[in-house]
């Protein structure tokens, strides 16, 4: 490493350094496709082998011809409350045929009035069209039928149109994040921009990162389109995050540097030896800290969940290239403006490193001299955060995280205000026998479905030509999304061959769609959590006893990062629900939060550490601790406020699983960065390390 960043910081060195990288990026804008070009608002959660997706396979395989991407057309009279008439429909169907990639729709019209009826509420202000798009639509083609739809509709008819249901959905989501995105890259860029300005009081101290920044945003973009291009799966919420871990950490790694440098630049006149001095000990610690998050994102391939497996490879493609820069790029970029960088508060040679009057020599001073009361207070502030989580609630409806104008979540709610709960999404069963299944067995598995618990309707909705095989339709009495309605359907499965035994009947149940979907995604969700924190967990705690070569630094070590994510998660649904009136979350946050909180959280304390074994050598542990303390607590606590506000831009966006997990993962780095890194990490070194007096001599505490 010293050997790369040697090179780096040399003159002739920082010009080939910046530019090879000015090359790379030119090359890759001009060449490579953009990560945007293969963006997609959908992908497979929940893996093949789950109980509803091998399920919804044998429904597609006896029934054929249900493949397609469904949507529900919601109409409504422009006067509120007004009657809807089955003759207002006839001029929108005069004209429907000019709507290509339309692959069937219930014919409302030319149906029996008895059997149209089932498609008017029952005060007859709102009717549901059926409707099915060709599997084949990419959503932008879909976007541009959905749109002539609504063109029809306005111009033929007197009505209003929601469209919802997957395609609706589908849709929404792509114009969604098409707008989002450039409102969370300006507003990421400008937000570090001013807090850069305002903390450090110099123009370029603030532009240097982000140049930094946008140089490897480009890199990154080009090489995930490139692997976009050979098939890679590139979620357009995956790579929303993408964009704030990259700017988040490129700043963070920025800071260490420039503030060592900083330091450096009081010792060294010249700024090349200054810089060469200043990667010696950050070079090594910045690089490690960002292994340490690339190894985080890599352990999430062994997700079983699909939105988690998508991070895996588009994260760890980011992480290694904001590494690389980390000891390249942005040495490169500090050394070429030397001390102009901090203008107009530059250093001079011989002036103090810290100030003792500081605020943090003054916090290292004070743990130094009272460490039990310092972990004591930290400790209890973070366990009294952290039993929040037992009030944890979970929301299974996706639907309940979009903005409450988007169209097809105003379509999804009037559905549920007019109709009947469990037909906002019916359970698919079907019934695999060994014989010939008789209309009297038919009647008799009505019978029986009907009577278990919560069901509120059970109908046939087709058999195969061997009659072997039926398949039925059944509602709930309650939300299909709801708790108690997924507990049910996840008793009905596990006791589905008691079930068949109780009727005599020999065969198989399956049971899809979405009620069954959410069943698996709450199970796979929750061994995921599991199995990602064990791993995460041992693979960071095995890095840092190899960086410490310690074995009980770590384990403490590791214990603040686990306290600080079970504190920021209970503290910030406390918040949330005190603040913004969010009282459940998406069963996909605190992954995602325990993900970035500890990736992140883990190179604070590696800065810190690392700085405390650099003044181990020379001093005793509460003089190596003051000095660790009051050299890093302002670098930490400034790129942990710019970090939380980046995080926190997550809270402009239209979902609100990334509202939330921007709040919480910005409440859950701001407790890390000042009273975990600032004083409860520093009062255990203190309480647990003991001192190593050389032979003959007591070390001394000056």
């Amino acid at each position: 490493m010293r050997r790369i960043t040697d090179r780096v910081t040399s003159k002739r060195g920082m010009w080939v350094t910046l530019g090879i990288w000015l090359v790379v990026t030119i090359l890759l804008a001009t060449l490579a496709p953009s990560a945007k070009e293969y963006e997609s608002s959908s992908i497979d959660s929940i893996p093949a082998d789950a109980q509803s997706m091998i399920a919804q396979d044998k429904v597609d395989q006896y029934f054929k011809g249900n493949d397609g991407i469904p949507a529900i057309l919601v109409f409504q009279s422009k006067e509120k409350g007004k009657e809807v008439q089955l003759s207002q429909f006839v001029p929108f169907f005069e004209e429907i045929d000019q709507v290509e990639g339309i692959k069937e729709m219930v014919p409302l019209t030319s149906l029996p009035p008895q059997v149209a009826a089932g498609f008017f509420s029952e005060d007859t202000s709102t009717v549901i069209l059926p409707l099915t798009f060709e599997s084949t639509l990419e959503t932008k083609e879909m976007r541009t039928h959905q749109e002539k739809i609504s063109e029809i509709v306005e111009n033929s008819t007197e009505l209003t149109l929601n469209i919802t249901g997957p395609a609706g959905i589908a849709v929404d989501s792509l114009n969604l994040f098409s707008r989002a995105d450039i409102v969370l890259l300006l507003s990421t860029v400008g937000l570090i921009l001013v807090l850069l300005i305002v903390i450090y009081r110099s123009p370029l101290l603030a532009l240097i990162p982000l140049l930094a920044a946008g140089f490897v945003y480009e890199v990154v973009n080009q090489v995930l389109g490139l692997m976009g291009g050979a098939g890679l799966l590139l979620n357009n919420q995956t790579l929303s995050i993408m964009s704030i871990l990259l700017f988040a950490a490129v700043i963070d790694y920025s800071l260490f540097v420039f503030s060592r440098f900083r330091e450096e630049l009081k010792q060294y006149e010249n700024k090349f030896e200054a810089m060469k001095q200043a990667m010696r000990e950050t070079g090594v610690p910045v690089f490690f800290s960002g292994g340490t998050v690339l190894a985080a994102m890599l352990v999430l391939f062994f997700a079983e969940f699909g939105d988690y497996r998508n991070f895996a490879p588009i994260f760890a493609t980011a992480m290694f290239i904001i590494m690389i820069a980390s000891i390249t790029l942005v040495p490169a970029l500090f050394t070429l403006f030397g001390r102009k960088s901090f203008w107009p508060k530059i250093p001079r040679v011989g002036e103090p490193t810290v100030k003792s009057s500081s605020l943090w020599s003054k916090v290292g001073q004070f743990v130094v001299k009272k460490p039990v009361v310092s972990a004591a207070a930290i400790g209890l502030i973070l366990l009294v955060s952290a039993l929040n989580m037992l009030n944890l609630n979970y929301e299974f409806d996706t639907m309940k995280s979009f903005p409450k104008d988007m169209p097809s979540r105003q379509g999804y709610e009037i559905l549920e205000a007019k109709f009947e709960a469990g037909d906002l999404a019916p359970t698919t069963v079907l019934f695999e026998a060994e014989d010939v299944i008789t209309p009297e067995v038919q009647a008799d598995l009505v019978e029986a479905l009907a009577a278990l618990p919560l069901v509120n309707n059970v109908r046939p909705t087709g058999t195969t030509e061997d009659h072997k095989v039926i398949q039925y339709s059944l509602t709930f009495e309650k939300n299909p999304y709801d708790a108690e309605t997924m507990d049910t359907l996840e008793e009905m499965r596990e006791n589905a061959d008691q079930f068949l035994a109780d009727q005599q009947l020999e065969g198989k149940l399956h049971f899809a769609g979405e009620t069954a979907k959410r069943v698996d995604d709450r199970a796979i969700n929750n061994r995921d959590l599991v199995v990602i924190v064990l791993l995460e967990s041992i693979l960071i705690l095995g890095m840092l006893m190899v960086m410490t070569r310690s074995i009980k630094m770590p384990i403490y070590m590791m214990g603040t990062i686990l306290i600080s994510f079970l504190a920021a998660v209970g503290l910030g649904m406390f918040l949330s629900s005190l603040f913004f009136d969010i009282d459940t979350i998406s069963n996909r946050v605190p992954l995602y939060s325990f993900v970035f909180l500890v990736a992140l959280g883990i190179d604070y304390n590696i800065i810190l550490i690392s700085r405390f074994i650099e003044e181990r050598k020379k001093h005793s542990v509460k003089k190596a601790v003051e000095i660790a303390v009051s050299n890093t607590g302002g670098v930490i606590s400034s790129a942990g406020i710019i970090l939380a506000a980046t995080f926190a831009v997550l809270m402009t966006q239209p979902i609100q699983l990334l509202f939330v997990f921007g709040f919480i993962v910005a409440v859950g780095i701001l407790l890390d960065t000042f009273l975990i890194r600032g004083v409860l990490l520093p009062a255990l070194i203190v309480l647990f390390e003991k001192e190593k007096p050389t032979a003959g001599k007591s070390v001394s505490n000056n």
